[in-house]
């Protein structure tokens, strides 16, 4: 299960999260940055990522177009990175159970 994370999220993520979902990457070192959604979407489609994002846009494009790929969607996001991996770690079988369940394009996932 991989986790492909969006420009409007740090980097650091990735890597802070290995142990969990080991294949994850941002879109920095996967060479996307600054290009538009839909060039994200379709890397991800194509590659078998799932997408977090702090951006609308996203949550748009799933509930749109459907799956793949999968959005997770960080709403309201404006909190430090440390509180999304904590909020990625407490949600962490939540988060596989929405990966395994071919019904469903997104997941919302948000600060208390």
């Amino acid at each position: 299960m991989k986790l492909l994370f969006d420009e409007n999220l740090s980097f650091r993520l990735s890597r802070r999260i290995q142990d969990l979902f080991p294949e994850s990457t941002h879109v920095f070192s996967v060479g996307l940055a600054r290009v538009p959604d839909t060039e994200i979407w379709r890397y991800a489609r194509t590659n078998g990522f799932a997408i977090v994002s702090a951006d609308a846009d996203f949550y748009e494009l799933a509930t749109t177009q459907g799956p793949p790929p999968k959005v997770i969607w960080l709403r309201g996001c404006d909190y430090p990175t440390s509180v999304v991996e904590e909020i990625l770690r407490t949600q962490s079988i939540r988060i596989v159970d929405f990966l395994n369940d071919e019904d469903r394009s997104v997941l919302i996932l948000k600060s208390r």
